[in-house]
């Protein structure tokens, strides 16, 4: 490239090592409000990265790379990218029925989405709540605790507990359940009612020396303590995610939500199953709930219900919720112009038909031991502090010291989390997830047709991509 041809590339937002921005990225830098997203020089030197073409579990973006998607999108994509059926199943019922609301009337795919839906859940959850997403969902599921204990005569019992560090959503009231104060700390005030206990991360409690059990016996009980604390009187719910997101894939033993379970029921508090993430297959059942072997009052969903083919969300009662809004002249005052659409219901049975015809949910059971071993092998980097998940859902700690586990600080997260692995990571091949709304973490959760392969793959480029890190921390 000559002098002359540098500078004009310069000035097409190009460098000598990047192609000029492409039109899609130029439009995105000037107009495209990005959700969770810096937008500072967009338009220049840091272009947005535009993804075109999904097949499988790889994706492309404008410069014609391919990139393997170790996220699932996030974590939604559970059959893969490019399933011709998912989309001729959309194309079909928008021809005959395109949108129809379910404000007091239903739809053939809504309707027989509902019920397929109650028989994969577990015990006598059987009414289910159509909404857009996650988020909508345990929005959803809060209005529903606090509008059945007021019709049982209990107006009082309207606070919610959930876990620190725990991500439920973004509207006022989800983000009122949610446990990241830096989140919400622009947006306040937030509805009342959200309190918070510990969460169930081994590694940042080593005074239980890895011993699961103690602290999920300790984290449960910090649950009853502030039940009783802030008054049985005045608490609606219970609010918790199978695997933890937020924090990087918490997991905890089936002893802790057996616990959790007994705690509610002795002081009459609802239990919230969020599965927005951990359902359809990401834990190797349709609910994760089953794979921790407890039964909640509510689970809400959303994401992998149509593999990211159409937007859609759902809350899940049991009969017990559902009794005291079936009595003559009650109504549920609430609901989503887009809860239960009919393209999207169509696409998510297309979608259940496929993840049980090709088995995904034995797919993972069979492939999460093999994946797990696989990223083990990236804690002999110095850089590994811990490995953790279940299932396709695991998360990798970074820190800058092992032997103390001491984590980076304000700045060095600025320069790792929010400046360098990003970028690196992408264009190393891989697309996943760098978060540090808790520790530093990198979290996988590939498509479910992911096998051996992409594991080893995925290893291979975090382990380039880490020892690069470790060099610039």
């Amino acid at each position: 490239m000559t002098a002359l041809d540098d500078a004009t590339a310069r000035e097409a937002g190009a460098t000598p090592d990047a192609p000029a921005m492409s039109p899609a990225a130029a439009s995105a830098g000037r107009h495209l409000w990005m959700h969770f997203a810096r937008m500072h020089g967009r338009d220049g030197a840091d272009p947005v990265p535009v993804i075109t073409k999904g097949e499988g579990v790889h994706l492309w973006d404008d410069r014609g790379r391919r990139i393997l998607d170790g996220l699932a999108g996030l974590f939604v994509v559970q059959a893969g990218h490019g399933r011709r059926e998912l989309a001729e199943a959309a194309a079909r019922q928008a021809s005959e029925l395109a949108y129809f609301p379910v404000w007091g009337y239903t739809t053939p795919p809504a309707a027989e989405l509902a019920e397929r839906l109650a028989h994969l859940a577990p015990g006598d959850l059987n009414r289910v709540f159509f909404t857009s997403g996650g988020g909508e969902a345990v929005e959803s599921a809060w209005k529903v605790a606090k509008q059945y204990f007021s019709l049982r005569g209990k107006p009082t019992k309207h606070k919610v507990i959930s876990r620190a560090t725990a991500y439920h959503g973004t509207t006022h009231g989800a983000m009122a359940i949610t446990g990241l104060p830096a989140m919400k700390k622009d947006f306040e005030p937030l509805a009342p009612g959200g309190f918070r206990v510990p969460n169930t991360n081994l590694y940042r409690h080593p005074e239980f020396d890895g011993d699961a059990e103690a602290l999920g016996r300790w984290a449960a009980d910090r649950i009853e303590e502030a039940i009783g604390f802030e008054g049985a009187d005045t608490v609606a719910a219970v609010v918790l995610e199978p695997v933890q997101n937020s924090g990087g894939c918490l997991t905890a033993p089936p002893s802790y939500f057996a616990r959790v379970r007994e705690i509610c029921d002795r002081h009459d508090v609802l239990l919230v199953s969020d599965e927005v993430i951990n359902a359809f297959g990401r834990h190797g059942h349709p609910f994760a709930c089953s794979r921790f072997g407890f039964t909640p009052d509510i689970v809400t969903c959303a994401k992998g219900m149509t593999s990211g083919y159409g937007p859609l969300g759902a809350m899940i009662t049991s009969d017990r919720v559902i009794e005291p809004f079936l009595e003559p002249g009650v109504t549920f005052p609430h609901g989503y112009t887009w809860g239960g659409h009919p393209v999207s219901a169509a696409v998510a049975l297309a979608n259940l038909d496929l993840m049980e015809r090709e088995d995904l949910y034995g797919r993972v059971l069979g492939n999460a031991a093999a994946f797990e071993a696989t990223l083990r092998k990236l804690e002999d980097l110095p850089i590994v502090g811990d490995v953790r998940g279940d299932g396709y859902f695991w998360a990798i700690e970074l820190v800058k010291d092992k032997a103390t586990r001491e984590t980076f600080d304000a700045a060095e997260r600025e320069r790792l989390v929010k400046g360098f692995l990003p970028r690196a990571l992408l264009d190393n091949g891989l697309y996943c997830r760098p978060d540090d709304r808790g520790d530093v973490v990198v979290q996988l959760a590939p498509p479910l047709i992911a096998g051996q392969a992409e594991f080893d793959e995925m290893e291979q480029i975090l382990r380039h991509t880490f020892t690069e890190a470790w060099a610039l921390v």
